[in-house]
């Protein structure tokens, strides 16, 4: 690329075609490190030095998450042999069954495999800011990359898994008298941006990705703002929890709140219920959770729409205002009657 056709600094360099056999390059210099050695063994060969059987190799590969490979075809390392061994002593230290461990495995798989795309992309993002890595000394420009970013990001994980453990726990101990097993009375709630297809269409890449990097930055701040939590995200919707009425209404407001006063973000609507929530591996179930989603579909942008187990916990509240609209006919319920939501004080 010419110096008189280079984007302003801070800007990514789209790679093009041109680009793809220099980043192929760069990448395969990086594989090594990040797969912890050469890939020297096949299927067969990892059972035989895991102790594990070949069968049982093969459902915790595709349990990750991992395209199948032939149990010819030499595609695994020394740290895919230690992942095995790892998976042995934990299910002989928790005494975990092979149907929870496969349940385990998956849920880490689809976790990792996500925030893997999201990293991977901020990498190639940084390679388009900075063209030397296309460059003659790419290879080894990115293989020092890669080793100063890998231990960093890595201890990073470590530290947040650990700190998220303990907040779990100290969650499951307040809500113990409140909870039965893996059920507990909680908020829960959905959130997604008004309009979002039409704004797809009519948008490009690079103002999808600020809108969704703003929603996902608003989410966050605001939910843990409120003890609460998120759940997950899909697409432009996020589904989040929260331990009390109070916290679940909060967020909810100030999330369609804010995003009303932001430049770059669409129009927020959110339904919110409470009552039994059912959690199950990072995830959560129950009447409530469909409620809380069917109130998303049918409110209308900048409202929050509030269930019948809601209402009556936030009834004697005087932080908040509630009126009733006309039931509604959704998907699994006939006759889903809702509040409007509004601070008090609010017009």
């Amino acid at each position: 690329m010419a110096e008189d056709t280079q984007p302003p600094a801070g800007d990514p360099v789209l790679l093009g075609e041109g680009d793809a056999p220099a980043l192929q390059e760069l990448l395969d210099s990086a594989e090594d490190r990040l797969l912890g050695g050469s890939r020297d063994y096949t299927r067969l060969q990892i059972a035989e030095r895991s102790g594990l059987p070949l069968d049982e190799v093969r459902r915790l590969w595709r349990a990750l998450g991992f395209a199948v490979a032939a149990d010819d075809e030499q595609a695994f390392t020394d740290a895919d042999v230690e992942a095995l061994r790892n998976v042995q002593a934990l299910q002989a230290v928790g005494d975990i069954d092979e149907d929870l461990m496969r349940a385990m495995t998956r849920i880490i798989g689809q976790t990792f495999a996500r925030l893997a795309s999201w990293q991977g992309q901020l990498v190639l993002e940084l390679v388009g800011r900075r063209p030397e890595l296309i460059g003659d000394e790419g290879p080894e420009a990115l293989t020092e990359l890669m080793g100063e970013l890998t231990p960093i990001v890595e201890g990073l994980h470590g530290y947040v898994w650990r700190r998220q453990l303990a907040a779990f726990f100290s969650r499951a101990a307040s809500n113990a008298g409140a909870s039965t097993g893996s059920t507990t009375r909680r908020g829960v709630g959905f959130v997604d941006m008004a309009g979002f297809t039409a704004f797809t269409r009519e948008s490009s890449e690079a103002q999808l990705r600020d809108v969704l990097t703003a929603f996902e930055s608003l989410a966050s701040d605001v939910v843990s703002d409120h003890r609460g939590q998120i759940v997950k995200t899909i697409g432009d919707e996020i589904l989040f929890v929260a331990d009390t009425p109070a916290d679940t209404a909060s967020i909810a407001l100030d999330l369609v709140e804010r995003a009303a006063d932001d430049d770059v973000l669409p129009s927020l609507r959110a339904g919110i219920a409470y009552g039994e929530v059912v959690s199950r591996l990072g995830d959560v179930f129950g009447q409530s959770v469909n409620i809380a989603s069917r109130l998303t579909s049918v409110a209308r942008p900048d409202s929050v729409l509030v269930d019948e187990g809601l209402h009556d916990e936030l009834a004697d509240d005087d932080g908040f205002v509630l009126r009733p609209i006309r039931p509604v006919a959704v998907r699994g319920y006939r006759h889903l009657r809702p509040w409007r939501l509004r601070r008090a004080g609010t017009d």
